[in-house]
């Protein structure tokens, strides 16, 4: 099944899929943006870049299409875009 879902007044929209666990697919339209996690998370940018500050980190970290971090369970983490970007989420 597939599911939509849009965050931040539609500035961030993914598609919902189950294949080998639980992935989202998406773009987030140029803003700032906190998201929460209930999963471990691995973050992998297609195209575009986000700024990230990860849980208890006090910098910022610009990753680039083809790169990745990750995010555990249950942490807040702050990004932002400066053009449209896409990405795929991946939850464990």
């Amino acid at each position: 099944m597939i599911i939509a879902n849009e965050y931040f007044n539609g500035n961030v929209k993914s598609l919902g899929y189950a294949n080998d666990g639980k992935s989202t697919l998406g773009v987030m339209e140029p803003g700032e943006y906190e998201f929460s996690t209930a999963l471990h998370e691995t973050m992998n940018v297609i195209e575009g870049e986000m700024t990230v500050k990860l849980p208890g980190s006090i910098e910022w970290v610009t990753y680039k299409a083809g790169e990745a971090y990750q995010i555990e369970a249950n942490e807040k983490f702050q990004v932002k875009v400066v053009e449209q970007t896409s990405y795929l989420c991946k939850y464990q």
